[in-house]
């Protein structure tokens, strides 16, 4: 008996130190890399990487209308000249040290690294570079873009009491009819308003009074409220074509598959949300933020807002900067998307512009050309041109 908790005693006792040691210089003897913990790369199935609002058009097959497109490829090709000729027109005499504008690469559009002269090398009708005494180069407009801008000044001045109208308008549609001069300066290219619009509102005391707020922003407020203006273009078509209005937004009514309606049955229900229309020139601001009546007059704003525009068409950031005059949201994006019917959102999802469809015709072509635009397409004629061609 003594024999056997002798032996138990020994089996069961703790490892020495020695005992420890030695399995550790053992098992170091052996590597363990060769086991696969992991799965390796090229077995692991791939994500594909969501492409960026930056660059995700809006649009995609079989739903892209490629004439919209190309206005835009368009936009972005003469940046550079839309620009200069708007930075240049407002310096003393219109030049501009070439040094300085190498540095002006956002005022100007072109891209940032590049070499200025290069752009404006790409348009030896419309601008051209020389010595000036100070052996410094400056950067100024040629002789015959001199005579264009006058004949663009000419326009300006035979459409102001249209433009007068289009801003009366504006502020109709906003709220409280007032809306900052900064804002109307901004876009006014938009709608074809001259660049010293705001010195000329003097002259119409009778539309509009201009009023100095404590920070010394310049706010424009309405006047004279003309009920004659407060027509929309919408409501003005329905006159002319009620079916064709009626079919230009849509509201759909939810209703059960065991109704089986058709296509005409499912129209004439939707009908029910669809009408009445809300006019833009009510007080927005007064209705429940989402009720179906609110998003029908949010459309409206923005119908009508493109119908007052040169070319029936607005960038996003024209739209935003009006967002607080006009009770927009910020699901304007996704709003507009839904009525394809009206509005072709071109572009990408970060920088997309929206086009008035009525406004186009088939071709591409705006149906009505303001002289404005008329002189617009001329001028890119010519910027594209490397001298002018003999006649």
């Amino acid at each position: 008996m003594g024999l056997l908790h002798h032996l138990l005693s020994r089996t069961i006792s703790p490892p020495s130190k020695s005992h420890h040691l030695l399995f550790i210089q053992f098992s170091h003897q052996f590597s363990t890399s060769f086991l696969i913990t992991k799965t390796p790369k090229k077995f692991k199935k791939k994500r594909k990487k969501k492409e960026s609002p930056r660059t995700k058009l809006v649009q995609t097959e079989p739903n892209l209308i490629p004439h919209f497109e190309s206005i835009l490829t368009r936009d972005a090709h003469f940046r550079f000249l839309t620009k200069t000729k708007e930075y240049l027109s407002k310096q003393p005499q219109q030049i501009l040290r070439l040094d300085d504008a190498g540095k002006l690469h956002q005022p100007l559009g072109f891209p940032r690294g590049r070499k200025v002269l290069k752009s404006i090398l790409r348009h030896p009708l419309i601008l051209q570079t020389y010595r000036h005494s100070d052996n410094k180069i400056w950067v100024g407009f040629t002789d015959f873009m001199d005579q264009l801008l006058l004949t663009e000044s000419e326009i300006a001045n035979r459409l102001e009491r249209q433009r007068v109208d289009v801003v009366r308008k504006l502020l109709m549609m906003s709220a409280n009819k007032r809306i900052p001069l900064s804002k109307i300066y901004h876009n006014r290219l938009l709608f074809g308003i001259p660049e010293e619009f705001r010195d000329r509102v003097v002259k119409y005391p009778d539309y509009f009074r201009v009023v100095v707020e404590e920070d010394g922003k310049r706010i424009l407020e309405l006047v004279d409220w003309d009920s004659s203006l407060a027509v929309s273009a919408l409501e003005r078509e329905f006159l002319v074509d009620e079916d064709k209005v009626k079919r230009a937004f849509k509201f759909p009514v939810k209703h059960g598959k065991l109704l089986e309606l058709d296509f005409e049955d499912e129209q004439k229900l939707n009908l029910l949300n669809t009408l009445p229309l809300v006019s833009p020139y009510s007080d927005g601001s007064k209705l429940d933020l989402w009720t179906l009546e609110a998003e029908k007059y949010r459309l409206g704003v923005v119908h009508e807002f493109l119908s007052l525009t040169l070319e029936k068409r607005a960038y996003i950031h024209n739209i935003v900067e009006f967002k607080e005059e006009f009770s927009l949201t910020k699901h304007t994006y996704q709003m507009l998307l839904k009525q394809a019917r009206t509005f072709y959102l071109a572009g990408t999802e970060m920088n997309w512009c929206v086009f008035l469809k009525d406004g186009y015709g088939g071709d591409g072509e705006l149906v009505d050309k303001d002289p404005q635009v008329v002189f617009n397409e001329r001028l890119y004629e010519y910027a594209d041109m490397q001298e002018l061609e003999s006649r």
